[in-house]
């Protein structure tokens, strides 16, 4: 392995400045652990930049979710230019008040003088691109024609490029061509930005609200100049930023001192020197591209907090209208049941000759049985009509219970049984109420941003026959479940012993009297009397005609009295959402992706900021 450099002490060309040489290290093993490390870093930045996209894109008819997804829509054309860029030098722009010695900041860190400064130019106009050839403006995404380029083969900028930027607190005309244009056109490609000031020029207004618009984004470099004659005031400006941005490690220097130890072929000293080791060593090389994904991410984080903010301030609206879906359906679901509580009530003998029909199937044959059969055969009539007259769903959901529902619906296969069946379900609501509660979900719509897509009469009607149709489904198990429970309660054998002696008593007494007379009284007896007339007979039928419908009477009371109970608690079961449940469907899915999209603005959040906890920085300035 002699000769390999991979093996030996020194670094490959190209290999990291500054790390200290180690005999028998593979530091390309080492390279290349930290490279897939980088590489996973990337993969999952491209995978929430499509998440962040698919966000955008699957808006809902929501104003304020549509606001957001063309807020990252923006967000990404914005930063278009940072993969084209990834090995491109760093971009570093001096940014500060006039008098600030920005440009003499400039000649320092490049270590002579290529920029007018001072007195040569006391404003600085016109933004000035220092780079080593052969890099040019279009390399950077710089439009040539806003800057004016300056080569210069130096060791300082091998990974960095120097811009001096126009000052942005001098008064002139111009309109597109004004100091102010020409910063805002150029901050947008930068990565670093150094703010300069002095003890006079640190609170200036214009500057801090220009550095507000451009900081996020940007890693910050806060540097006080003219630190030969202005007292320090680091402590003081921290104090000014600490509100607005996390200013890191604040520098105070000498810009001209500096340039002349330059010149001299001296070393940096002091702040300055630690200046140049942040902006030539740790801010090289790989440093550019993670600095870069960092402002990508600090750029996400801010749309993204301005979409929480908004999406937060506008959700109370939209849950506001998802109550009042609820609410509209409550009150369409207790109108309903009122009606079919009022129905299924009146309806009262054909429930009563149905349970009286199920106690007789299950007590056999019996004399009171006999007496409920024939009881439940006359009520069959009126049930066998009921169909022919259906006109509510309460009325369909009643003869389905007594005539056998469930095999007639498995044998329609889930269609209407018939045009009768139709009309009964889609007289549900009355056009009016619908149309009520329509208007009031309108309003609730408009207030929330919502774009409720507006159906007509017809389309509320065919959501009114859906619902119908699941609610006398529903209905009819409920109701079969309710029969069942009542006749079990009043077909046990306590109950049919008692009106089974009743009613017995009564047969007996009925039927000894003319045996006695016609078999011991007419043949047998001393005096044979004669045989009982006609009249005898029919008054005996009477009074036990008479006896059975007493005996009828108290038995179906038991059964009225119980129904009467059951019905009250199902009903108020209905009295709810469910019997309207699909009703209103399309705003209601609205409010619902509504929420989703809010609670996908929360999870991409959550993955910005574990991708930015895991990115290695120097302590650089940035914007809370």
């Amino acid at each position: 392995m002699q000769g390999n450099p991979l093996f030996s002490g020194d670094w490959p060309r190209g290999g990291p400045r500054g790390t200290p040489r180690r005999p028998g290290i593979c530091y390309a093993c080492a390279m290349t652990r930290s490279e897939l490390a980088h590489l996973e870093l990337l993969a999952e930045i491209d995978s929430l930049s499509q998440s962040l996209s698919r966000w955008a894109d699957s808006a809902p008819a929501w104003r304020e979710a549509g606001i957001c997804g063309a807020m990252v829509r923006r967000l990404f054309e914005r930063t278009a230019g940072v993969r084209v860029r990834l090995e491109a030098p760093l971009v570093v722009a001096i940014l500060g008040g006039t008098g600030t010695g920005k440009s003499a900041l400039v000649n320092a860190i490049v270590g002579r003088r290529l920029v007018a400064s001072g007195r040569e130019r006391p404003t600085t106009e016109r933004p000035a691109l220092v780079c080593r050839p052969p890099l040019v403006p279009e390399m950077l995404g710089i439009d040539p024609a806003s800057v004016d380029l300056v080569h210069e083969d130096a060791a300082a900028l091998a990974d960095l490029v120097l811009i001096d930027c126009p000052d942005p607190d001098t008064s002139e005309s111009g309109g597109e061509a004004t100091n102010l244009a020409r910063l805002r056109r150029i901050l947008p490609n930068c990565d670093v930005l150094l703010l300069t000031a002095t003890q006079q020029k640190y609170r200036s207004a214009r500057v801090a609200e220009e550095l507000a618009a451009a900081a996020p984004g940007a890693r910050l470099i806060f540097i006080q100049t003219h630190g030969d004659s202005d007292e320090d005031i680091r402590d003081d400006w921290r104090r000014v930023l600490g509100a607005d941005y996390e200013p890191g490690h604040i520098f105070r220097v000498d810009s001209l001192a500096a340039l002349e130890n330059a010149e001299r072929g001296l070393s940096p000293r002091g702040e300055f020197r630690k200046l140049m080791d942040l902006l030539t060593g740790q801010l090289a090389g790989a440093a550019a591209t993670r600095i870069r994904r960092a402002n990508f991410l600090d750029l996400v984080d801010d749309t993204l907090d301005l979409c929480s903010q908004r999406l937060s301030a506008a959700r109370p609206a939209v849950e506001r209208l998802a109550a009042a879906i609820d609410q509209e359906r409550q009150r369409l679901g207790v109108d309903l049941a009122g009606r079919v509580e009022a129905e299924l009530l009146s309806a009262r003998r054909i429930w009563e000759t149905r349970l009286v029909g199920r106690v007789a199937s299950r007590w056999g044959i019996s004399p009171f049985s006999v007496v409920l059969r024939v009881y439940q055969g006359l009520g069959g009539l009126l049930s066998s009509a009921l169909l022919f007259r259906v006109r509510t769903p309460a009325q369909l959901a009643l003869w389905g219970v007594f005539e056998g529902a469930r095999s007639w619906q498995k044998a329609r296969g889930r269609r209407r049984a018939d045009q009768t069946a139709q009309q009964a379900l889609s007289q549900c609501w009355s056009e009016d109420a619908l149309r009520q509660s329509s208007l009031v979900l309108d309003g609730y719509a408009l207030d929330a941003g919502v774009q409720r897509e507006r159906k007509d009469t017809a389309g509320l009607a065919t959501e009114a026959v859906a619902a119908g149709e699941r609610f006398a489904e529903e209905a009819t198990d409920q109701l079969d479940a309710l029969v069942q429970r009542v006749a079990d309660r009043h077909a046990g054998w306590l109950t049919r012993a008692g009106y089974e002696l009743l009613f017995s008593a009564m047969l007996v007494f009925v039927l000894i009297r003319p045996a006695k007379n016609y078999f011991y009284d007419s043949w047998l007896a001393a005096a044979p009397a004669d045989v009982l007339g006609l009249d005898f007979y029919l008054i005996s039928a009477f009074w036990l005609v008479l006896w059975s419908i007493l005996l009828l009477w108290r038995f179906t009371l038991g059964l009225r009295r119980g129904l009467k109970r059951e019905i009250g608690g199902l009903v108020d079961q209905w009295r709810s959402v469910k019997p309207a449940a699909g009703l209103f469907a399309g705003v209601e899915a609205e409010c619902r992706e509504a929420r989703q999209f809010c609670d996908d603005l929360a999870r991409l959040k959550n993955e910005v900021a574990q991708l930015r906890q895991r990115l290695d920085l120097p302590d650089l300035g940035r914007r809370r």
